[in-house]
């Protein structure tokens, strides 16, 4: 009997489903999974969303700030100067 092999699905690698990220909400959770796990697709959303609702730079602030002594913490370090500028 000849065997079938079956090829897998293709993820897309263009946007990462963010496991806290509801309804296309910003929580808390959904902005430190982004920051610290999401591609350059995922910060590119982040950002446009941040322009669109500036009441989100308190909360990526809020996120960042738990970094804050991890030196080696580069994603958070640098959303944070970007949502303080």
């Amino acid at each position: 009997m000849a065997s079938v092999i079956v090829a897998a699905p293709r993820i897309s690698d263009e946007t990462m489903l963010h496991r806290h990220l509801n309804h296309e909400r910003f929580t808390l959770a959904a902005i430190d999974d982004i920051i610290a796990r999401g591609k350059r697709a995922d910060w590119a959303q982040l950002g446009h969303a941040l322009r669109a609702d500036w009441s989100l730079a308190g909360k990526i602030a809020r996120v960042c700030a738990a970094y804050a002594q991890d030196r080696y913490a580069q994603r958070q370090h640098f959303w944070k100067q970007y949502v303080e500028r």
